[in-house]
């Protein structure tokens, strides 16, 4: 199991790195994250959701992604509330001062789905969530140590030397934790490195003097990162590409699905902004993109808020263009209705206007992969959809998409506003390079799986270079099937 010191020490990517080290290596390997709290959440094989990073996490394992890899997702609606999924379903939605209570109830479910992946494997990697060191969440816990010791899984503690203080990170773990926790932890690593690792010898070994514990490596900072999608809004602010065509994608309060985007970064012609609150849309956008949410009519009132509605509607009456993605897609409409408080207070709120279309939140929540057919181009693609609610309207007669004949999205007469509840259509190259020849741009030569794909196999080699894999092997103690122990 892979903990860390904090959140976004690099723990998902290590996961990943791994997953693909040990697959190259001759092991059946899956990950597993006990309780993972992201909107960037991925459609199942067996139509559930998980996160997003253990859907990457099982494709550098070479395996379909299923519930049983991340049997507890927090998807954050408010500051106070979450919609929680159970085994790849909505349980419903949460109170924060409740969830403590709750949560032991979920170690049964926990347990159940650990146990059914790791008969199916040689390695399970877990990745664990936030930190162990926050000891206030000790009681109940499913994600990190009560896991780890009710799974019987051995532990490597990572800490981030990017963010400065690693060995007081690493050290300081270990005094707060209780000392059967502390027993559970096998060594540490070190991840994000930036320089001459000899300049970190002495501090490499006064964190093995001060905690006992024997370290697995240094690991350097990964450059091609980037190119492998993000759990966490908190790493969406590099701009992507230099390209002439500008995109900007405003970072909404409750952003979900972000990794939509990840391909239109790697195309040569495009300059990807996404735009922080307090900040304007640029005056000089080509395309805003709305992107997912998980709470529509929150995020409504946010983009207002930052008076991005008013920026937006100057973009419009300069001839750009707009496309919503599922809760951006809903926000283009003219109302969007939750009499049942599906996403929060019962209510409604105005939408902005640009398409005549409207919502209404429904209680079944669709989630389904899909192959469809882009109306304006022909061409298929394929994507999921991961959302509540029902949008009809004059627009939908112009539809995005077509779904075995029936239409999908919407788009206004003069065909510049589009909505689309498909989420990750730009990862099929065709369908991209037809859409950004639309627009009139030309496509790159770049195909994104293989890009993901091989920054997938150098992220082992790096990690084969600058971990000790054959000590975690060891720690695991994993017996490849058909082999002698390792």
């Amino acid at each position: 199991m892979i903990q860390g010191t904090g959140s976004n020490v690099g723990k998902s990517i290590l996961v990943a790195g791994l997953c693909r080290a040990a697959r190259a290596r001759g092991l059946s390997v899956a990950p597993f994250k006990p309780q993972n709290m992201s909107n960037n959440a991925a459609v199942t094989a067996d139509g559930g959701e998980i996160g997003r990073a253990q859907a990457l996490q099982a494709l550098a394992a070479g395996r379909d992604p299923v519930t049983d890899m991340n049997p507890v997702l927090i998807k954050p609606e408010t500051d106070r509330a979450a919609q929680i999924v159970v085994q790849g379903r909505a349980r419903g939605a949460w109170r924060a001062a409740d969830f403590a209570g709750e949560r032991p109830g979920l170690m049964g479910a926990v347990l159940e789905s650990f146990h059914r992946l790791a008969a199916s494997a040689d390695l399970i990697l877990v990745e664990g969530a936030g930190s162990p060191a926050e000891i206030n969440l000790r009681r109940g816990d499913i994600a990190n140590m009560g896991f780890a010791r009710a799974a019987g899984v051995p532990v490597v503690l990572v800490g981030d030397i990017d963010r400065g203080g690693v060995i007081a990170q690493i050290v300081g773990t270990q005094a707060v934790l209780d000392p059967a926790d502390a027993a559970m932890i096998r060594g540490f690593a070190v991840n994000k490195f930036r320089g001459d690792p000899r300049l970190f010898e002495d501090g490499y070994a006064a964190i093995e003097r001060a905690t006992g514990w024997r370290g697995f490596g240094l690991v350097p900072w990964f450059p091609l990162a980037h190119r492998l999608p993000a759990e966490d809004a908190v790493d969406l602010g590099a701009p992507g590409g230099d390209g002439t065509f500008r995109i900007v994608c405003p970072m909404l309060s409750r952003i979900a699905n972000f990794d939509d985007l990840d391909p239109l970064k790697l195309e040569p012609s495009i300059r990807l902004d996404m735009i922080p609150p307090g900040n304007p849309l640029p005056g000089d956008a080509d395309l805003v993109i709305l992107p997912g949410t998980k709470s529509t009519r929150g995020d409504l009132d946010f983009l207002r808020a930052q008076g991005w509605d008013i920026d937006l509607m100057a973009h419009v009456r300069r001839g750009g263009r707009v496309l919503g993605l599922c809760g951006g897609y809903q926000m283009l409409g003219r109302r969007i209705l939750d009499p049942e408080g599906r996403e929060g207070p019962a209510g409604e709120t105005a939408g902005l206007g640009l398409l005549d279309v409207e919502t209404v939140m429904a209680a079944d929540k669709t989630l389904t992969r899909v192959a469809a057919i882009h109306e304006a181009t022909g061409t298929p693609l394929d994507g999921y959809e991961i959302h509540i609610g029902r949008t009809e309207g004059p627009d939908r007669a112009r539809p995005f998409a077509r779904i075995e004949g029936r239409p999908e999205g919407a788009v206004s007469p003069d065909g510049r506003i589009v909505g689309t509840y498909l989420h990750g259509l730009f990862t099929g190259d065709g369908f991209r390079r037809a859409w950004l020849d639309r627009l009139g741009l030309a496509p790159g030569a770049l195909s994104h799986a293989a890009a993901v794909d091989t920054a997938l196999d150098a992220l082992a080699e790096h990690l084969e270079r600058h971990l000790d894999i054959e000590a975690l092997l060891t720690v695991a103690d994993v017996v490849p099937s058909g082999q002698a122990p390792v």
